[in-house]
């Protein structure tokens, strides 16, 4: 790490240290939410294709760009290669067709979603609400993924000046020691959920022993997942991470939030934080965790709530848990 602010990859390039979330931002929220968040400072932006937004961030960043308020090389853009193109075949045209809609000519990460892979939607349409299932309602998966093959082609888009960098998102530790014995270029990031009630520290020491940085999704929780989960009985109890008492307590020792004490706590254990808002003055909140330092002791009382609890289920993508890779 060059300083708090950026995280130094494998390759040695750069990644802002923090950045914004925009999973499932609908347009009318999403250029709102991104004029705000390059306005506070952001400039580390994470979307995908399913999420279905990235002609409304492309139309964002364009405007920026052209208007001279930015730079296209201090943004650092994340995007996805999604499930239904889980193929080798369909990595060059899917992230081309990434490019075409967020109106660049790179992306400075492109990650492998998730290890599993459903056939193309005939709807041609890139959300899990239209992938082909059965009777049943059972995603229809497609059990021939082959990681090493796709990852042939993840290079290749480096050296094709499509993405500066090539990771992945939701492996486990035996997918990617996979794809680190079978690379010329080794994964740069790992994308995973990671919030202090599911801290996966295994995996997290052996990306940090590979020199693999990991980016947190949902590092403050997930309402809509919660009250998603809550609804379908699948959790129990409420969950507001920065709602727990030892998060308020350190919170007031600091006179910061709560999700500004989750946020730190995970950028001081060399984790870039990405979470997702749309309300301004949350944004400015957000990106205001360079001011103070947690403590060893208040590092070790944070750490100390993990309960393994995934919040971000699959009960958008029922039958998933039957492909062979599966790892939720």
């Amino acid at each position: 790490m060059t300083s708090e602010r950026f995280f130094t990859l494998n390759n040695g390039l750069e990644m802002p240290s923090i950045g914004i979330g925009t999973f499932m931002a609908p347009d009318h929220e999403i250029e709102t939410a991104l004029d705000a968040a390059l306005k506070a400072g952001y400039r580390h932006i994470d979307t995908a294709p399913v999420y279905l937004n990235e002609k409304a961030i492309g139309k964002a960043l364009r405007r920026w760009i052209d208007t001279n308020q930015v730079k296209r090389e201090d943004l650092f853009i994340t995007t996805k290669l999604p499930i239904h193109a889980n193929r080798p075949g369909d990595v060059e045209k899917t992230l081309k067709k990434s490019l075409e809609d967020l109106q660049l000519t790179y992306v400075d990460m492109y990650l492998i979603h998730a290890p599993v892979a459903v056939p193309q939607p005939a709807s041609g349409a890139g959300s899990s609400l239209t992938y082909d299932r059965d009777s049943n309602g059972n995603l229809i998966i497609d059990p021939t993924t082959d990681h090493v093959k796709i990852w042939k082609k993840m290079e290749d888009m480096i050296e094709m000046g499509l993405t500066k960098n090539i990771g992945v998102s939701n492996f486990n530790q035996k997918q990617i020691q996979r794809l680190l014995d079978n690379s010329k270029i080794k994964p740069s990031n790992l994308q995973i959920e990671l919030q202090v009630y599911f801290q996966q520290n295994d995996l997290v020491d052996f990306c940090k022993a590979n020199n693999i940085l990991i980016t947190a999704y949902s590092p403050l929780g997930n309402r809509d997942m919660v009250k998603r989960r809550l609804a379908a009985g699948t959790l129990k109890e409420d969950i507001i991470l920065f709602e727990d008492p030892t998060v308020v307590e350190i919170a007031k020792n600091h006179n910061k939030t709560g999700a500004q004490v989750l946020l730190r706590w995970i950028l001081q254990r060399g984790i870039c934080p990405i979470p997702k808002s749309t309300n301004p003055g949350r944004l400015q909140q957000n990106l205001d965790i360079y001011d103070f330092k947690l403590s060893d002791d208040e590092m070790n009382r944070l750490a100390g709530l993990d309960k393994g609890l995934r919040i971000c289920d699959t009960s958008f993508f029922k039958g998933i848990e039957k492909h062979p890779e599966c790892t939720w």
